[in-house]
């Protein structure tokens, strides 16, 4: 089987429309039509649902995945290893995060290390951890620092990372020890995230807590001015909580509720060998600035 077809496949699934995967991928969109139905022809049944909004995977695809992953990622793999043997270094190394105090060190780390090898192609995206866990376990990323997840891919841990609250500066308990977690079901809460998956809807799902939400926001930057003018509380990981502003008092959460975050990457054999390389390059530095932040938490 054309491991391309497969590549091609996944990345018609990850766009949900074919124009745009061709667009990617630098094909025509007939081309990538095409690639589709030979590769529909070869399997002996249909992978796409095709409509005027795009396409999604047909039940036997979904069940197809993992094996259409496996297939790309190894195709992917033996070019690789065929430039080394050739002596040429090639390759693309796709890194994610969720987390923004990891921005700057993971894009120094992607800088370095195209510098010493500067046929590897780097691509960096920043996505909360449910959708990074689903790249890696399609074949679409490299490696990813999130939020502990289950799944088929491999996990290195690299801190315990607790939630806090932010409360305003005249609120009753700004001057306590901790804030009642079970209290966000009654303060006006600031939503983060709306409509998707995080640490914070994860957490406040896991104790049974319907927030009592009065304002939705997409940046953490907004849900502390609304915080500092008074206009709600709001949940937050700690690694985000530097917080230099007398308007907003951070909070640990009764009970606390730590997150476990960490590395995550492919299944042992399916890393490209320019990802193991920059695997064996970053996770050691990002160990050193996990450790940094924790001891930055440690002192509040």
């Amino acid at each position: 089987m054309d491991t391309s077809k497969c590549q091609a496949l996944l990345t018609v699934l990850e766009k949900g429309n074919l124009a745009h995967a061709a667009e990617e991928l630098g094909y025509t969109t007939s081309g990538i039509s095409r690639m589709m139905s030979s590769l529909e022809a070869e399997v002996g049944f249909p992978l796409l649902v095709r409509s005027k909004t795009g396409v999604k995977p047909t039940a036997d695809c979904r069940t197809m995945l993992p094996t259409f992953t496996q297939l790309a990622t190894l195709g992917e793999s033996c070019e690789e290893q065929a430039s080394l043997i050739r002596g040429i270094e090639v390759g693309r190394v796709r890194v994610g995060t969720a987390y923004r105090p990891f921005y700057d060190p993971i894009a120094e780390l992607l800088a370095e290390f195209s510098d010493a090898h500067p046929g590897v192609e780097v691509d960096f995206t920043a996505r909360n951890s449910s959708p990074l866990v689903r790249g890696i376990e399609r074949g679409r990323l490299d490696l990813a620092v999130i939020s502990h997840r289950e799944g088929d891919f491999t996990w290195t841990p690299l801190l315990e990372d607790p939630m806090v609250a932010l409360v305003p500066a005249d609120h009753p308990l700004a001057n306590a020890s901790a804030y009642p977690i079970e209290r966000f079901a009654q303060d006006a809460f600031i939503l983060l995230y709306p409509d998707e998956e995080s640490d914070n809807s994860r957490t406040l799902a896991s104790h049974g807590i319907q927030p009592n939400a009065h304002n939705t926001v997409l940046e953490l930057r907004d849900a502390f001015e609304l915080v500092a003018v008074g206009l709600g509380v709001t949940m937050i990981n700690r690694v985000y909580a530097d917080v230099h502003d007398e308007r907003v008092h951070v909070l640990p959460l009764d009970p606390a509720v730590n997150i476990s975050i960490g590395i995550a990457t492919p299944a042992p054999g399916l890393s490209s060998p320019a990802a193991r390389a920059f695997a064996d390059f970053a996770m050691p530095r990002l160990s050193r600035v996990a450790r940094k932040l924790s001891r930055q938490a440690a002192r509040g």
